[in-house]
């Protein structure tokens, strides 16, 4: 895990992950309007704290919203918060973009009341899958969440993590269960996963298609797995590589999954990157992105839940 000197300090790269915004243009953008004036250590090294990075954001969604990025940078932080203010009132011309930076924005600086507000707007605009697949998962790739969760300070990784995991539980407990001779789908993360806001989305959305879900959840040892496959019968099996970093442990890894569970159908969701390394594997479905396995539920004609 990255250590930080200091929980409110950001580099440039940093807020470029942030925001979407790349390096150079956040430079241009601080040269040309003055839109962000970055703090310096003892030693000279240019850094931002949370305000720059809200304020960063904030020009971000304004201008995803065919606001002037020059307008925007001269304004002070109240008038963009004004803005902003405005812009919640109402309930059109609002884009994913502009609900992830906010969500973002409201983890950074511990904003529980913000992010619970945003993030219900995004359910009541969307619905649940919809916020999932257009607004929550491009932000934990952004923010390194997923698969690389040591860009930002564990505590903002922590605070959010736990908040989106409120909700999906929430979103969980509204599904009914799945009728008794469903098809059974036992989902986990291995030993040493721990990131599991992904393995819970693809909880939500098995059921949401009327199948019954084994969650076991993260940090799973392979004899406790051992035993679950085969009292449970599942045939169904998902585990997610988030932060695995070395492809030929994954490799051996799942090696070992075709060769114990014979006769399952086995889904490995990871980035494409990722999977590329590990190489082709026999019995092994690769899922590189959340519609991969809408498309495998959609594939057995299967109404959805709503």
């Amino acid at each position: 895990m990255k250590i930080f000197k200091q929980m409110d300090s950001f580099s440039i790269s940093e807020l470029a992950r942030f925001s979407g915004v790349k390096a150079h243009t956040i430079r241009m953008w601080e040269q040309r309007y003055n839109a962000l004036k970055p703090h310096r250590t003892e030693g000279n090294t240019r850094y931002y704290d949370s305000s720059q990075l809200r304020r960063l954001l904030n020009i971000v969604s304004l201008a995803d919203l065919n606001y002037k990025v020059s307008e925007l940078c001269g304004m002070p932080d109240k008038a963009l918060f004004g803005l902003i203010e405005e812009l919640n009132a109402e309930s059109g011309n609002k884009t994913y973009e502009y609900f992830i930076a906010h969500l973002v924005s409201a983890g950074m600086s511990y904003d529980e009341t913000g992010f619970e507000k945003i993030y219900s707007h995004c359910i009541l605009r969307y619905g649940m899958k919809d916020t999932y697949l257009g607004v929550i998962y491009p932000m934990l790739v952004r923010i390194g969440l997923m698969w690389s969760a040591d860009v930002i300070p564990a505590a903002h990784e922590h605070f959010i993590s736990n908040l989106l995991r409120q909700k999906v539980f929430t979103a969980i407990d509204s599904i009914s269960l799945a009728a008794p001779e469903s098809d059974s789908w036992l989902l986990f993360l291995p030993e040493n996963e721990f990131h599991e806001i992904g393995l819970l989305f693809a909880n939500y959305l098995i059921r949401s298609y009327g199948k019954k879900v084994i969650y076991l959840g993260s940090n799973v040892p392979f004899e406790s797995l051992k035993t679950v496959v085969h009292s449970s019968g599942s045939k169904n099996l998902l585990l997610f590589f988030v932060h695995s970093d070395f492809p030929e442990d994954a490799k051996h890894y799942l090696l070992k999954i075709t060769n114990q569970f014979k006769g399952r159908n086995i889904f490995v969701a990871t980035d494409q990157q990722f999977s590329e390394k590990i190489g082709k594997l026999k019995k092994i479905h690769f899922l590189n992105s959340p519609e991969d396995l809408i498309a495998q539920l959609s594939s057995l004609n299967i109404s959805v839940v709503n």
